[in-house]
């Protein structure tokens, strides 16, 4: 198989939020796209040159639709050879992950993959979700073997909703693969549209830690510093005075205390946190934060 074959054919793009559509802009300006989202009324949207997410203009969007097919049926997707899951990862009410967007998006592609395929994930999940649950799946439904007859990778989504100077092509992106032939293709397709280049990751595993650690250590460093800002309006002193001082010294975490924005960082630590009280530790400091 020569990684050529894989960039003739049009890449399908599975979800179409926040991180699916800015995605699907890079890659449209060199290949050909397919973009898929299972809500009816996103599709009709998009078709209009309306982002209810804000995250791309009307004007981009007109452009966008010159290139991109956007669909609502899953079937539309069987000639890719190269798909991208980017559906959100959330929660529910109890903190648990709630994985029926990615699993039932892994259920319908694998329905309709063909032998050679690659199925990457940019969505967040737990470490070992995509080798443990998705991959299993995958097999079962098309009755294909992981490395013999179709590839996976992860490549964790790393936007920043708003922001106007890191944005997805100015971001690193990490790459990783089921194995070396599958990560080679997915590094040189991500290395054409991403300006900032890419981090290959030693397996799937590590690449998904990355990236619920990132958010978690943010999360915790922000929870950090609310409770200081009540420890010092308890007693009465400045505390952006107290910061001031404190950034002076080279390796201080210039942390401010408030909100935590976004959907990464709310639920991320909860992924972390799952997975490892499924292996027998409670984590006190990620629960804290």
């Amino acid at each position: 198989m020569k990684n050529k074959n894989y960039f003739d054919k049009p890449i399908g793009l599975i979800g179409l939020g926040y991180v699916g559509l800015p995605l699907c802009e890079e890659l449209s300006k060199k290949y050909n796209v397919i973009g898929y989202d299972k809500s009816t009324a996103r599709i009709n949207q998009l078709k209009k040159n309306f982002d209810a997410t804000n995250q791309l203009s009307q004007n981009k969007l007109l452009k966008i639709n010159k290139k991109v097919k956007f669909v609502s049926s899953s079937l539309l997707l069987k000639d890719c050879k190269i798909y991208i899951i980017t559906v959100p990862t959330p929660v529910y009410k109890n903190n648990k992950p709630d994985l029926r967007n990615i699993l039932n998006a892994t259920l319908e592609i694998s329905k309709i993959i063909n032998r050679g395929d690659i199925i990457i994930y940019e969505s967040t999940v737990f470490p070992g979700l995509t080798e443990e649950i998705c991959i299993p799946l995958i097999e079962k439904n098309s009755n294909f073997k992981i490395n013999k007859d179709f590839f996976v990778g992860y490549s964790p989504e790393r936007i920043n909703p708003g922001d106007k100077k890191y944005k997805l092509k100015n971001i690193i992106k990490i790459t990783s693969a089921s194995n070396q032939f599958s990560l080679s293709i997915i590094d040189k397709l991500y290395k054409s549209i991403i300006k900032a280049g890419t981090f290959k990751a030693k397996s799937i595993k590590v690449a998904e830690s990355a990236k619920v650690i990132e958010n978690a250590q943010r999360d915790i460093n922000i929870a950090f510093m609310n409770e200081l800002s009540v420890i010092f309006e308890k007693l009465n002193i400045d505390f952006n005075e107290i910061l001031n001082a404190s950034k002076t010294k080279w390796n201080f975490l210039d942390f401010k205390p408030g909100l935590v924005g976004g959907h990464c960082i709310g639920v991320d630590p909860y992924y972390l946190s799952y997975k490892s009280q499924l292996e027998g530790h409670k984590p006190k400091i990620i629960l804290s934060g």
